[in-house]
C-alpha cells in the first residue's frame, strides 16, 4: 500500500509540476527499455503475451508476479498513462517483443483527464490504432474492458465517471466484434451497486484492484487466452 501511495503521489507531482522534464520522454519509453533489451536478447517465447496498460496492469504484475511467470505474460503497464501515451510506445513495448498476443487495457486515465479533457472518440481512435498495428504485424489482439469506477481520488471533479466508463466499454466491445477479436469483460465481474463502482472488497481505493480483485480478473483472462493457443 505504501508503494502505491508513493506512486500515486509521484503521478500527481508529475501531472502538475513535471511537464518540462516529461516533455523529453512524454510516453516514458525509458520505463521498460532495459527490460525490453534483455527480453529480446533471449530465445523468443512463442507463447508470449504482452499486457499493455496503465497502473492497473503495472500493479497486477507487482501483486501477482507468479501469475505472469507461469502464463508467459509480460507486463507493460505504466502508472498514470492515457491511451495516446500507450500508442506512442506500442512499437517498443509490444511489437518489438514479437508476442503471440497483446492484451490492451486502457481508458481509465483518459476519463480521469490525466492528460487533458477527455474525448471518447480520441480514446477509441488510439485503441483502434494499437489494434491495427498489432494485427498488421501478425500479433493476435485481445481487447478488455475498463474496470468499474465511480470517482477518481486524484481528480474528484470529473463528472459522470461511471456513465463514461460504461459508454467507453460499450464501444470497446463493439470494436472487438468489428475486428473479430476477443473481449475480456472485467467490468461485469467487478461492478458493485447502481452507481457503477468497483466492488469495495476488490479494491482499496475504488480504482485499482487489490489482490482479491486480481483474483477475479485472472481466470477471465486465462479463459480467453486458452481459446487462442
Amino acid at each position: 500500500m505504501m508503494k502505491r501511495f508513493l506512486i500515486l503521489s509521484m503521478m500527481l507531482w508529475n501531472l502538475f509540476f513535471g511537464h518540462d522534464a516529461a516533455a523529453q520522454d512524454w510516453a516514458n519509453r525509458a520505463r521498460y527499455a532495459r527490460a525490453n533489451a534483455e527480453l529480446m536478447s533471449q530465445v523468443r517465447d512463442p507463447q508470449r503475451v504482452v499486457l499493455m496498460g496503465n497502473s492497473i496492469t503495472e500493479f497486477w504484475m507487482e501483486t501477482h508476479p507468479q501469475f505472469f511467470g507461469n502464463n508467459h505474460l509480460v507486463g507493460r503497464g505504466i502508472s498514470g498513462q492515457v491511451s495516446s501515451q500507450m500508442l506512442a510506445r506500442f512499437r517498443q513495448d509490444v511489437l518489438n517483443l514479437q508476442p503471440r498476443i497483446v492484451v490492451i487495457n486502457c481508458g481509465t486515465n483518459d476519463i480521469a483527464e490525466n492528460n487533458g479533457p477527455y474525448d471518447e472518440d480520441i480514446t477509441m481512435d488510439n485503441i483502434l490504432s494499437m489494434a491495427e498495428l498489432a494485427l498488421h504485424n501478425g500479433v493476435t489482439v485481445v481487447l478488455s474492458s475498463v474496470l468499474p469506477c465511480d470517482r477518481f481520488t486524484w481528480n474528484p471533479t470529473v463528472p459522470d465517471v461511471s456513465a463514461k466508463v460504461q459508454s467507453l466499454n460499450a464501444r470497446i466491445r463493439s470494436l472487438a466484434e468489428q475486428l473479430s477479436v476477443p473481449y475480456v469483460d472485467y467490468y461485469s465481474a467487478m461492478v458493485y451497486g447502481e452507481n457503477g463502482a468497483l466492488h469495495p472488497a476488490l479494491s482499496d481505493d475504488g480504482v485499482h484492484p487489490n489482490a482479491m480483485g486480481y483474483d477475479v480478473m485472472e481466470p477471465l483472462l486465462l479463459e480467453t487466452l486458452k481459446r487462442l493457443y
